[in-house]
């Protein structure tokens, strides 16, 4: 029997909204592109976007960045983190966020993790005491949450300012509460593989004022700051503007009116992608040697990509499955893997950082596979691309298989 293939492209995103075409025409006509370039009495896209974004999130204040890279270096700044601090972070996540840690000459404390892919509570609260580190940035990473109750538990009591890195949440919950709105500061992602795309970009939201204020200042605001509409009142600047350097990352007009009309349309996109996820995930339970994660019934999760595991395989094992799949057309990325590739580097690739010793996470990426679920694909070709990893995994490891 001939084996079926999946001719989709895990790379092609769904093209922009039309209105969201016609608003960036809008704002190019006008040739202001820049946040502060505005005529009279005009409030500019960019505000509106952080309103919008602010009200979305329930937060009191909302940012908008030029990346979420950006966006979690800026928090960090705001912070007042700077050279020789230690910072705690997750060991599985992606490198811009121990590349922002780095970006202010601090050090990143990597935590241990858990089988559901999330940061290791337990190893958290030793490493706090150990370290004496004074803020974590969490990592939300391929959109897996934490029991957040209980890390605020833990970071509450011993003094940690939790920034959430929701750079694969947006539009997520946990226990009902949005993601980026249990910690001090929630940093998000606009680039294009993320859940709203403006190819490059990001936001920042919190509900205390001063670090809001100094948030704005790094951005690049100079003394225009009156002109942001979902920011602390004007006399929050006075106390922190003279001692707040500007680091420039604003956005600009034009990404912020695509991202306005996305933005209200990502209910019914979260809804979308947690169709081909699910469909995908039903799609390989059960199938021998090949491990779903597990989530949490407390999770609200927006399902853009989806991870598996393959316990205890081979590295010789894992690359057939890899190679099987891929000549089917079923694009899969290997965190195990010994050398970097595309975005899959691991906590021991960033020499940066001092060496550390996660071996409950080394297990656990040792066989981790990650796959991206564009909203090009339809409900129909996430069951073929199920069948194609269950087929191919099963074929590999034919003893597990009997």
């Amino acid at each position: 029997m001939e084996k079926r293939v999946f001719t989709g492209s895990f790379t092609q995103q769904e093209s922009l909204p039309e209105a969201a075409i016609e608003a960036a025409i809008a704002v190019m006509r006008t040739g202001r592109l820049h946040r502060y370039n505005l005529a009279e009495g005009e409030v500019g896209e960019v505000a509106h976007l952080e309103e919008e974004f602010a009200a979305f999130t329930g937060a009191k204040y909302a940012l908008a960045v030029a990346s979420g890279g950006y966006a979690m270096s800026c928090a960090l700044r705001a912070l007042g983190v700077g050279p020789g601090d230690k910072v705690l972070s997750n060991g599985f996540t992606l490198a811009p966020v121990p590349g922002a840690i780095a970006s202010v000459g601090a050090e990143p404390v990597f935590v241990e993790t858990t089988e559901a892919l999330t940061i290791d509570l337990d190893d958290l609260s030793r490493r706090v005491v150990d370290s004496g580190a004074k803020v974590l940035l969490l990592s939300h990473m391929r959109g897996h949450i934490c029991d957040m109750d209980r890390l605020m538990r833990i970071c509450d009591a011993a003094g940690v300012a939790v920034i959430e890195d929701c750079a694969h949440t947006m539009g997520a919950a946990w226990n009902g509460v949005p993601s980026g709105r249990h910690g001090l500061i929630g940093c998000y992602s606009t680039q294009t593989y993320k859940h709203i795309n403006s190819g490059e970009g990001g936001l920042v939201i919190s509900d205390d004022p001063e670090v809001m204020a100094r948030a704005v200042l790094l951005s690049g605001s100079y003394m225009l700051y009156p002109r942001h509409t979902a920011s602390p009142p004007v006399e929050t600047f006075e106390k922190v503007k003279w001692a707040t350097p500007n680091v420039s990352g604003r956005m600009d007009h034009l990404r912020a009116a695509i991202l306005r009309v996305q933005l209200a349309d990502l209910p019914r996109q979260v809804a979308r992608w947690n169709d081909l996820y699910t469909t995908v995930e039903d799609g390989l339970r059960n199938t021998p040697g090949l491990a779903v994660i597990k989530r949490d019934a407390r999770e609200s999760i927006v399902g853009s990509s989806i991870q598996f595991r393959l316990p205890g395989a081979a590295p010789t094992t894992i690359a057939t499955v890899l190679r099987g799949c891929a000549a089917r057309g079923v694009e899969l990325k290997w965190f195990g893997a010994e050398e970097p590739v595309a975005f899959t580097s691991r906590y021991d690739s960033w020499r940066y950082a001092p060496p550390q010793s996660l071996p409950r996470t080394d297990a656990i990426l040792a066989g981790l596979i990650d796959m991206r679920l564009p909203l090009t694909f339809s409900v129909a070709d996430a069951g073929l691309i199920a069948e194609i990893i269950r087929d191919e995994v099963m074929a590999a490891m034919p003893r597990v298989a009997e």
